[in-house]
């Protein structure tokens, strides 16, 4: 009789500590797929936050300076969130070309940061030749094309 509640309490304890391990691995588990919903609602929530509008006028002699070689866009920010002003933050491409950062100048024009109205001058250092060229502006997801001739 002694012998049958031994081995029931051994097993008694083996299923406590197995229950206990799973329990264990279970909140683990958990508490990762948590860190990581909060996480990726955070980027959602800047992407759907951010938004762009290039206002130049694309028929404009002030877009491009031929003697300095240089490309002048002006871009408003349209969304809820405060930008990044700085060389790299935006992504910028010229007629298909990745513009390296020390390529870029950002100035708001305001003199304070990239905030929700306010306007940043894009200035990239781009030699180009007569005719149609394309400039696409990519910042937190938000992505907009400029077309101009020269």
């Amino acid at each position: 009789m002694a012998s049958s509640s031994v081995s029931s309490l051994i097993l008694f304890i083996a299923a406590m500590i197995i229950a206990a391990s799973v329990a264990g691995t279970m909140v683990t588990n958990v508490a990762e797929v948590s860190n990581a919903i909060d996480t990726r609602s955070v980027d959602a929530e800047q992407r759907i936050d951010t938004e762009i509008e290039i206002i130049s006028d694309p028929g404009s002699s002030a877009v491009y300076d031929d003697p300095n070689a240089t490309v002048s866009v002006l871009v408003k920010n349209t969304g809820s969130n405060t930008l990044p002003d700085e060389p790299g933050k935006i992504d910028v491409l010229v007629d298909g070309q990745y513009v390296p950062a020390s390529d870029q100048g950002l100035t708001v024009l305001d003199g304070s940061s990239w905030r929700p109205g306010t306007v940043l001058r894009l200035e990239v250092d781009e030699s180009l030749s007569p005719g149609e060229h394309r400039v696409v502006l990519v910042i937190n997801g938000d992505r907009e094309v400029f077309t101009f001739y020269v």
